[in-house]
C-alpha cells in the first residue's frame, strides 16, 4: 500500500478519537440523542482505522510456505470487516436510539455545547476527509468520482473517504434536527435525525460492502495495466502472438500475471525459456506493482481449438 493510505489512516483515527470524546461528553450534558448517536459513530469509526491499521501491517509479512502469494489480502478481508461494523454498528445503532428517542423523547439541554462540539467535529471530520481525498484523486486521475469508487484496489482509502462523506452527512443533519427542536420545542426531530443518519452509514455500507467483497474475492487489474503488459510481452522476439493477460490484485500494490503466449515455432525449447525469463524480468522491472509473473507458451492452434471436450 502506498505510503499516503497509512498516513491518511493515522490522520482518521486521530480526528475520530478527538471527536469522539467531545461528543460523548456532549451528549452526556445536553441529553441529545443524536449526539449520542453521533458519538458511537466516531467510536465505531476509531475502531475502524485500528482494523485497518492492523490489515495493513498484516498485509506487508513477506511469503512463507502455507502463504506463498503473501499476506496482502488480509487488507480486503479487514476492510470487509470494517464496512460490516459500519452497517451493524453504526447504521444499527444509530436508527435504534433515533427510534428509541423518538418513542420517548427527551429535550436537549445546553444546545451551544452541542452545537460547538458539531463545529469542531466538522473541522477535524474535514481535515480527516481532505488527506483521504488527496489519495483517492492521486489515484482517480481523469475518472469520474463513481467510476474510481468502483475501480479503487486501495480499500483503506476508499473506506476512510465514504465514512468521513458520512460523517460529514451526519454532523449536519444532527445540527439540523437539534436546531429544529430547539425551535418547535419538540425533541421529535433529534430522534428522527439520528434515524436518518443510520440510513445514510447504511446506504455508505452497503457500497462498502459490494466493493469489499469484490476485491476480497479478487479483481483484475487496471485494464491499462492489462494492454500495457501484454505489449510489453508482445514486444519480445520469438513471442508470436499473446493470447491473454490475467492479472489479479493481492493487495492495492501488489498484482500476479499471468501471461499466455505463442513462441515462434521455428527456435529451440531452450530459446523459449530465455524468452520466458526475459518476458518475466522486463515486466516486473517496467511495472512495479507487478509482484509475480507467470509465462505460459499456448500454441495458436490449440488455442483456436479450445479446451478438450468431455462427453
Amino acid at each position: 500500500m502506498a505510503a499516503g493510505s497509512a498516513r491518511t489512516l493515522l490522520i482518521a483515527l486521530a480526528a475520530n478519537v478527538g471527536i469522539a470524546v467531545a461528543k460523548f461528553g456532549a451528549a452526556a450534558v445536553t441529553g441529545s440523542s443524536a449526539m449520542l448517536t453521533e458519538g458511537i459513530h466516531s467510536l465505531v469509526d476509531s475502531a475502524n482505522q485500528l482494523l485497518l491499521l492492523h490489515g495493513r501491517r498484516r498485509s506487508q509479512l513477506p511469503a512463507d510456505a502455507k502463504h506463498p502469494f503473501g499476506y496482502g489480502r488480509e487488507l480486503y478481508f479487514w476492510s470487509f470487516i470494517v464496512a460490516i461494523l459500519v452497517f451493524a454498528l453504526g447504521a444499527g445503532v444509530s436508527v435504534y436510539e433515533g427510534v428509541l428517542h423518538i418513542l420517548a423523547p427527551e429535550p436537549a439541554t445546553d444546545p451551544l455545547i452541542a452545537f460547538a462540539v458539531l463545529a469542531l467535529a466538522a473541522g477535524l471530520e474535514g481535515w480527516s476527509t481532505l488527506a483521504a481525498l488527496a489519495d483517492f484523486n492521486r489515484a482517480r486521475g481523469n475518472n469520474s468520482v463513481w467510476s474510481e469508487i468502483r475501480a479503487s484496489k486501495d480499500a483503506p482509502t476508499l473506506v476512510v473517504l465514504l465514512e468521513n462523506t458520512g460523517a460529514l452527512v451526519g454532523l449536519a443533519i444532527a445540527a439540523t434536527g437539534l436546531a429544529l427542536s430547539l425551535v418547535t420545542a419538540n425533541p421529535f426531530w433529534d430522534g428522527f435525525a439520528s434515524v436518518l443518519i443510520g440510513l445514510v452509514l447504511g446506504g455508505l455500507a452497503i457500497v462498502l460492502l459490494f466493493e469489499a467483497k469484490g476485491l476480497l474475492i479478487g479483481e483484475s487489474a487496471d485494464p491499462r495495466l492489462v494492454a500495457a503488459i501484454a505489449r510489453s510481452a508482445a514486444g519480445h522476439p520469438g513471442v508470436v502472438k499473446v493470447h491473454e493477460v490475467l492479472t489479479l490484485h493481492s493487495a492495492p500494490e501488489m498484482v500476479t500475471a499471468m501471461i499466455s503466449a505463442d513462441f515462434d515455432d521455428t527456435i529451440s525449447a531452450r530459446a523459449v525459456e530465455g524468452i520466458v525469463a526475459a518476458i518475466e524480468r522486463d515486466v516486473a522491472r517496467e511495472f512495479p506493482i507487478v509482484t509475480r509473473v507467470f509465462v505460459q507458451p499456448k500454441d495458436s492452434r490449440d488455442q483456436q481449438r479450445g479446451p478438450p471436450r468431455s462427453d
